[in-house]
C-alpha cells in the first residue's frame, strides 16, 4: 500500500541541517519585512529592506526545495552531502552579505567603493558561483536513471534546468552591473541589471513547484501514462508562464 512515508525520500543528517538553515534564512527574510514595517524607508532601490527580505525568503525556500528534491536523485551519500553543504553554505553567504550591507546602509551589489564593500560584493559573487556549480551536479544527476517515477524524473529535470537558467540570468545581471559600475556609475549599474529581474524571478520558481506537483500526482489513481501526461503539461505550462512573465513584466 502506498503511503505518504513510502513516497518521501529518506531524511539524513545533512537534510535536517539544510532544513534548519533554510528555516533560519526564511525567518531572516520575514524579520526584515518586520524591520521595514517598524523602521520604514524605501522598499525599492539599491539600499532598501526589500533586498534582505527577498534574499532571505528566496534562498530559504530554494534550499528547502533543493534539499528535498535531491533526495530523489541517484547520488552517492558522499556526493550529495558535499553538494548540499556547498549549496547551503553559499546560500548563507549570499543572505548574510546582502543583509549586512542593508544594515550598513550601503548598496550590496556592484559596490566595490571600499575594501569592506568589495569583500561583501566578491563574497556574494563567489557564493553564486558555488551555487551554480552545485546546481550543475544536481541537474546532471537528474538525467541519470533512478527509481523515481517517470513523471517525477521529468519534473526534477525541468525544475533543475529552470533553477540553472535563473542562476545564469543572475550571473548575467552581475556581469552587466559590474561593467556599468566600473565604466559609468553605480546608479547606472542598478538600472541596467534590474531589467532582468523578472526573468530571474520567474525561472527560480520551477524547482519549488514542479517536483512537488509531480510527487502529489503520484498519489492519484490515474494510469502511469496519464500521470506523465499531466505532469508534462504542467511543466510546459510553467515554462510558458515563466517566459511570458519575463517578457511582459
Amino acid at each position: 500500500m502506498t503511503t505518504l512515508a513510502t513516497r518521501l525520500p529518506a531524511t539524513r543528517s545533512i537534510d535536517r541541517a539544510c532544513y534548519l538553515v533554510a528555516a533560519l534564512l526564511f525567518a531572516s527574510g520575514l524579520f526584515h519585512v518586520g524591520v521595514q514595517l517598524v523602521v520604514g524607508g524605501p522598499w525599492d532601490g539599491p539600499v532598501s529592506w526589500r533586498k534582505p527580505a527577498d534574499f532571505g525568503v528566496a534562498f530559504g525556500l530554494t534550499l528547502l526545495a533543493v534539499t528535498w528534491a535531491s533526495g530523489f536523485l541517484p547520488l552517492s551519500e558522499r556526493v550529495r552531502r558535499v553538494v548540499l553543504t556547498a549549496f547551503g553554505a553559499a546560500s548563507v553567504v549570499e543572505v548574510v552579505a546582502i543583509s549586512v550591507q542593508a544594515w550598513r546602509g550601503v548598496p550590496s551589489h556592484f559596490n566595490t567603493t571600499t575594501p569592506v564593500d568589495a569583500a561583501f560584493a566578491f563574497s556574494a559573487a563567489g557564493g553564486g558561483a558555488v551555487i551554480i556549480a552545485s546546481t550543475v551536479v544536481l541537474l546532471r544527476a537528474s538525467f541519470r536513471h533512478s527509481s523515481a517515477s517517470p513523471e517525477l524524473r521529468l519534473a526534477l529535470r525541468v525544475g533543475f534546468v529552470s533553477l540553472l537558467v535563473a542562476l545564469a540570468v543572475g550571473a548575467v545581471m552581475i556581469a552587466i552591473g559590474t561593467t556599468m559600475a566600473r565604466t559609468v556609475s553605480l546608479s547606472a549599474a542598478y538600472d541596467a541589471a534590474v531589467v532582468l529581474v523578472p526573468a530571474h524571478a520567474a525561472a527560480m520558481q520551477g524547482i519549488l513547484v514542479l517536483p512537488v506537483f509531480a510527487w502529489l500526482v503520484g498519489f492519484t489513481r490515474w494510469t502511469a501514462a496519464t500521470r506523465f501526461r499531466v505532469v508534462a503539461w504542467g511543466c510546459a505550462a510553467y515554462v510558458a508562464c515563466a517566459i511570458a512573465f519575463a517578457v511582459v513584466a
